[in-house]
């Protein structure tokens, strides 16, 4: 028995000698007509991102992913060369794109995997925007244009072993001494840690706030600083296609003009783990599009009883309502795009952004990843995979529950966080 997919809007399926006629498929793009939501430019331009990331990547990330690491330097430089590192920054050897664009690149990313759009999110999004955002010119001068070709590779140092979602009861602390600072503590679940040539680290210092408590600063820490260590993570179940480390800091001393003289407070971070949301909002809409797209192609082919998987009725109720979900998180994720291209968007709006579409990619993955059989749990295919590093990109960058929370909040004007 065989059947004809190499057209995927074939009007008929071929059952062994048995021609059935179907109706004309459609991807689930174009049945919404999403990508109307979207200028040429903005199309264009995630079209080269996934020609690239088809080219690179695909036929090597189940290996990365078994192998639990990934080329981050040899990838940092390509990646760089291609132009999405800071891509949406403003001058420093930075394209000064829109945010929409940016978030399209991460979705073309994540839709190959979590772990990929991780790498750019925490260069681009986190360290390199807390340099350009509360940074020095000294500071931007020395490492911005060099991040962006992805000749140094970043990370960010706010979560620490036993502080997570509560960052100002962190333990790092950055004492003066003399002219100098030296910092102690540890840092950990940091992506890229073991391979970054700079850590923007977060502490608290020995000045006060107008409350009497520490106030927290950001610091510019080259990691061949002595006393830096950064140990990677080892026997990670998810996100595996990531480096994950730690930083921990022994007396690491530091020149004054170390200290990153525009942050102030709890603020600084936040802002920042705020940009670096906004990625992940359009790259979970990639991770469930994959997962989408493959499991239209297994099942158009599979043939069980005489005929494709997709000539249930389960299989079509599946797909229906991972169709439907997909299309809510995507034009969720364009208007949030859309927004801070225009009137600017607020924190809490990124958080129904990540919180939604984060779980809801999670759950169709989940949920397709049924179609596949027993083929399903093999890196072969992508939706388990792709779930399985969602329950990580659920948990970083703000919790779900925090999230949740921060919504609350929002809505009743009740602070239940304490």
């Amino acid at each position: 028995m065989q059947i004809d997919v190499s057209d995927t809007h074939s009007h008929k399926h071929i059952i062994g000698n048995k021609e059935t006629n179907v109706a004309k498929t459609q991807t689930p793009d174009e049945i919404l007509q999403i990508d109307s939501v979207f200028s040429k430019e903005d199309l264009e331009w995630a079209g080269v991102v996934r020609k690239w990331a088809d080219d690179n990547l695909r036929d090597k990330i189940g290996d990365w992913y078994l192998e639990g690491t990934i080329p981050a330097r040899e990838l940092a430089k390509e990646l760089g060369q291609l132009g999405v590192l800071g891509m949406h920054l403003e001058g420093y050897g930075c394209a000064g794109s829109s945010a929409t664009q940016y978030g399209l690149a991460c979705r073309e990313l994540e839709a190959v995997d979590s772990g990929l759009r991780s790498l750019v999110s925490v260069q681009g999004s986190l360290a390199m925007f807390a340099i350009h955002h509360w940074g020095s010119e000294e500071q931007k001068n020395e490492w911005l244009p060099r991040m962006a070709q992805g000749e140094a590779i970043g990370c960010f140092g706010l979560t620490e072993p036993d502080v997570g979602s509560d960052p100002s009861n962190m333990r790092t602390v950055a004492k003066r001494d003399g002219d100098d600072w030296v910092l102690n503590g540890a840092k950990m679940w940091i992506t890229n840690s073991p391979v970054a040539d700079v850590a923007v680290v977060w502490a608290k210092t020995d000045e006060e706030d107008d409350k009497g408590r520490p106030v927290i600063r950001g610091f510019v820490v080259p990691t061949d600083t002595p006393g830096v260590e950064c140990p990677k993570v080892q026997r990670k179940l998810s996100l595996r296609a990531s480096i994950t480390g730690e930083i921990v800091l022994d007396n690491v001393r530091l020149p004054a003009d170390a200290m990153m003289p525009k942050a102030k407070g709890l603020r600084g971070p936040l802002t920042c783990l705020s940009e670096a949301r906004f990625g992940i909002v359009f790259g979970a809409t990639g991770a469930a599009r994959d997962a989408l797209e493959q499991a239209l192609m297994y099942t158009g082919s599979r043939i069980q009883f005489d005929k494709p998987l997709a000539a249930f009725q389960i299989t079509q109720q599946k797909l229906a309502k991972a169709f439907g979900q997909y299309s809510q998180i995507t034009l969720l994720a364009a208007h949030l795009g859309k927004l801070k291209d225009t009137t600017g968007v607020r924190p809490e709006q990124i958080s129904l952004g990540k919180m939604v579409t984060a779980d809801t990619a999670m759950n169709i993955c989940r949920d397709l990843r049924a179609l596949f059989g027993g083929s399903g749990i093999t890196s072969e295919y992508s939706p388990l995979r792709h779930a399985i590093n969602l329950e990580t990109v659920l948990t970083y960058e703000g919790t779900h529950e925090v999230h949740q929370l921060t919504l609350g909040r929002s809505l009743t004007g009740i602070n239940a966080f304490a």
